[in-house]
């Protein structure tokens, strides 16, 4: 998969099968359409094409509020939509310039002037332009003016998934993380670099990795222990993972913490990912490190019953 930084060393296709969207998360949803992309670009001889917007519109369109969390950085956005069998992924900066084109300007200037589409998939619901004024009927009315085809995802196949990335925010943000993953297709994750903690596990026999996320935008599911898978160099383990401030010891900032069975080595400065399979309890105050210990040694066993 080609990714471009905007418009201005994309070349103009010949056969551009189109969609456009946030895609965060991309989720079973998403998943639909990018099927039906690629399908439809075997059967026309062209090549599938995502528009995608950066940073998220309502980041700048809202920038007043901070309770937007995404399932996804960029990044992380751009493996999965490349697994997911796009040929060429437009990284379109959304700025308030931007968020003023006309429905009519992004047909003409993106759609057809710059990308040459001939084929524009897209859900029933979809709006594009200036306060959302683009629509899919808008579109099958002006084909013929437009010069390309327009391919709906029904009503019903969305209504039929029942998923939307504000759901798994709030599934998230319930600590509900088996239902995030059955909306996403697979676990939730996030990437980040181990940096140094105060070393208050290894003093109990349950050392962490203390996992830095750099960007301050990805969703961190709610307070609790989690079991978890984590990929370090190329290699799964199995885990328990912290979410929370550490009462017991006097914790005030909110830490992610994971310890990784079966990895003794020192992992500062490495990088980990880190796959959210279930919730095994919420976050809870001890009254000693000797009851914390006992603790985790229950939440070890729960966690390898459920890795098993």
């Amino acid at each position: 998969m080609k990714i471009y930084e905007g418009l201005e060393s994309f070349k103009r296709l010949p056969k551009a099968i189109v969609t456009s969207g946030t895609f965060d998360g991309v989720h079973i949803g998403h998943q639909q359409i990018l099927a039906k992309l690629s399908a439809l670009a075997k059967k026309e001889g062209g090549e599938t094409v995502v528009i995608t917007f950066w940073p998220h519109p309502r980041l700048v369109l809202h920038p007043d509020s901070k309770d937007l969390k995404l399932l996804s950085t960029f990044e992380e956005k751009a493996t999965l939509l490349a697994r997911f069998g796009v040929d060429h992924l437009i990284k379109i900066a959304f700025t308030p310039a931007f968020s003023q084109l006309s429905s009519s300007e992004f047909i003409q200037q993106i759609l057809i002037d710059a990308i040459g589409t001939t084929h524009l998939v897209i859900g029933y619901d979809h709006r594009f332009g200036k306060n959302r004024e683009g629509s899919f009927d808008h579109l099958v009315a002006n084909k013929e003016k437009y010069g390309f085809e327009v391919k709906e995802i029904s009503r019903q196949d969305v209504d039929n998934v029942g998923v939307s990335s504000t759901r798994i925010r709030n599934a998230l943000a319930a600590g509900q993380v088996e239902i995030a993953s059955e909306y996403l297709g697979r676990p939730y994750s996030f990437n980040g670099t181990v940096v140094e903690g105060d070393k208050i596990g290894r003093k109990i026999g349950f050392p962490t990795a203390n996992v830095s996320i750099a960007a301050s935008y990805k969703l961190i599911p709610a307070d609790g222990v989690y079991a978890v898978k984590v990929e370090y160099e190329g290699k799964q383990y199995q885990g328990m993972l912290n979410i929370g401030q550490r009462p017991t010891v006097g914790g005030h900032q909110r830490r992610v913490e994971v310890h990784i069975f079966d990895l003794d080595e020192n992992l500062y400065t490495k990088e980990l990912s880190v796959f959210l399979i279930r919730q095994i309890r919420t976050e809870l105050k001890f009254d000693s490190l000797d009851a914390l210990r006992a603790q985790l040694h229950q939440d070890k066993e729960a966690a390898i019953a459920i890795l098993n």
